[in-house]
């Protein structure tokens, strides 16, 4: 898996934050809280760096995963979650109804759920059958097309993550199959 230090671009963290990726570690490693936990960390550049809360969380996941205190795609309760995006033909309301809809979902996602909530042609939440969890996004992108975005929560390790990543890219390519089909 990819760090976030490879993701998020030193110019793009300099530009909202004022600093560099290794200003921040050197920052961190020197006189900030890096011994103490997520939160704390987090807390810490909002509430002494005046950072906002996204600024705060990104430099946090990039010193944690720097120093070797979270894996990439390692959340803070030591579990993994995978994130996967694909962008269908369709509108936004179709793309809904085959999460939503129990036959229609049948059709490419044969693994049973249990619906958590559902707001109509924006997010849909389940607990999957092995105690993790799914939220989906559904984005209109314009000339009827939509994006949906799957983030698979609570896997027990890395491999079983990328596991869960490359099933989810072929259940999405089922999906869009089927409702371009």
């Amino acid at each position: 898996m990819t760090r976030l230090t490879d993701k998020v671009s030193d110019a793009s963290v300099r530009e909202r934050t004022g600093r560099g990726w290794d200003e921040w570690f050197a920052l961190l490693d020197g006189e900030g809280p890096a011994a103490r936990d997520h939160t704390a960390i987090a807390r810490w550049l909002v509430d002494v760096q005046g950072l906002d809360n996204w600024s705060a969380q990104t430099v946090t996941v990039g010193y944690e995963q720097a120093r070797g205190l979270r894996a990439p795609g390692q959340d803070r309760d030591g579990t993994y979650t995978t994130n996967t995006t694909k962008t269908i033909g369709v509108p936004v309301g179709r793309v809904f109804a085959a999460f939503t809809d129990a036959r229609l979902r049948q059709r490419w996602l044969p693994q049973r759920v249990a619906v958590r909530s559902a707001t109509a042609d924006k997010y849909f939440r389940a607990d999957w059958g092995d105690g993790t969890r799914i939220d989906v996004g559904f984005v209109a992108k314009g000339s009827g097309r939509t994006q949906v975005a799957v983030a698979h929560q609570r896997i027990v390790s890395a491999e079983v993550a990328a596991e869960v990543r490359a099933d989810w890219t072929e259940r999405l390519l089922a999906l869009k199959k089927l409702l371009e089909g």
